[in-house]
C-alpha cells in the first residue's frame, strides 16, 4: 500500500527584501519533494517594496499573511506558525528568506527528525559567499568568555559527517515537529523580538527535546550585516540602544534575559553577563579594542 506523504509547512517572516525573497522561493521550487507535501507561508510584515504583488504574481500557491510592520522576526514567525497549524502538518520548517537550499535538504531534515524522535533539526548553515564556511552552527556556552561563543573556524570539511547534537539552533532553517507547539507554546515575542528562535530551542532542550544539525541538509545564507556601532551613535541614541529598545542588538536588558533563559544555569547566566558587561566598559574606555 502507498504510504502517506509527510506534510510540511514552510514559514518565513519577510520585510522589504523582495529580490531575496524571490530567490529563496525559486530555490524552494526546485527542491526534491518526493514523499513530501509542501506548503509555504510568508508573513509579509508591511513591506513597501512590492514584495506582496511580486510573490502573488510569480508564486500564486504561496500563502501570504499580512503584518503591520511592527512584528519583527519572533512575532512574524509566531504568526506564520499559527497559520501553519491550521493545515495540521507533520512538521513546520522555519526559515529566513535570505537563504537558498540544496536540492535534497528537506528530505534529509525529515529523515533526521524521524530517526531521532522528540527533536528539532537544523540544516547545515553555510555562507553563500564562501560556501565551505559553516555559519552560526553549534555555538558553545562559555561562562568565562561572557556567554555564547560561536565557532568561527568551522568548515564543511571539519563538521561531523553524521547528524550531531547541539545546545541551540538559529532560526535560519529549523524543522519542528508540529506537536512541539502544543506542548510548549510559541516563541517569546515580548521579551525577545529578534532572538525568539534561539531562546525557544533552548526551552525545548531544557524540556527534554533534542537539538540536532543534519550536515547533509545544506543551506546557503547571506552573511550577517552588522548593526550600527554604539560609538557611532549620539548619546541619546546610545542610551536608547543599551536600555530602551529591546529590538536593538546592543540592548543590555535583552542580553541579560537571553543569558537567563539560555545559559546552562542561572548562576552561569549572571556570571557571564557580568563578564560581558565589564568587557563592554573596558572597550568603551579604550582598554580593549572593538567598542561595539
Amino acid at each position: 500500500m502507498p504510504t502517506t506523504p509527510t506534510s510540511i509547512v514552510i514559514v518565513s517572516p519577510v520585510h522589504n527584501r523582495c529580490a531575496l525573497t524571490q530567490q529563496c522561493l525559486r530555490s524552494l521550487a526546485a527542491i526534491n519533494s518526493e514523499g513530501l507535501t509542501v506548503h509555504i507561508i510568508l508573513v509579509d510584515d508591511g513591506s513597501t517594496d512590492g514584495t506582496r504583488s511580486a510573490i502573488e504574481r510569480e508564486f500564486p500557491a504561496v500563502q501570504l499573511v499580512a503584518g503591520d510592520g511592527t512584528l519583527y522576526f519572533t512575532a512574524g514567525a509566531n504568526l506564520g506558525i499559527k497559520a501553519a497549524l491550521v493545515h495540521k502538518p507533520d512538521y513546520i520548517l522555519l526559515i529566513n528568506d535570505d537563504t537558498y537550499f540544496d536540492t535534497d535538504f528537506l528530505r534529509y531534515l525529515v529523515e533526521c527528525a524521524e530517526t531521532h524522535p522528540r527533536s528539532a533539526v537544523g540544516g547545515l548553515l553555510l555562507r553563500w559567499d564562501e560556501p565551505h564556511r559553516v555559519f552560526q552552527v553549534d555555538p558553545r556556552w562559555d561562562t568565562w568568555y561572557g556567554g555564547w561563543r560561536h565557532q568561527t573556524q568551522l568548515t564543511i570539511e571539519t563538521v561531523p559527517e553524521e547528524a550531531f547534537r547541539v545546545a541551540t539552533l538559529a532560526g535560519n532553517c529549523v524543522l519542528f515537529p508540529t506537536r512541539v507547539f502544543a506542548e510548549l507554546g510559541f516563541m517569546d515575542e515580548v521579551r525577545f523580538p529578534n532572538f525568539g528562535d534561539s531562546t525557544f530551542t533552548a526551552r525545548l532542550r531544557k524540556n527534554g527535546w533534542q537539538l540536532w544539525v543534519e550536515p547533509r541538509a545544506k543551506v546557503y545564507n547571506q552573511p550577517n550585516s552588522f548593526p550600527k556601532t554604539l560609538r557611532s551613535m549620539s548619546w541619546p541614541n546610545r542610551y536608547q540602544a543599551l536600555w530602551g529598545d529591546l529590538r536593538s542588538y546592543h540592548n543590555l536588558r535583552g542580553r541579560f534575559m537571553l543569558y537567563w533563559v539560555t545559559a546552562p544555569t542561572q548562576f552561569q547566566a549572571v556570571v557571564a553577563f557580568g563578564i560581558f558587561f565589564v568587557r563592554l566598559i573596558l572597550r568603551g574606555i579604550g582598554v580593549t579594542k572593538n567598542w561595539p
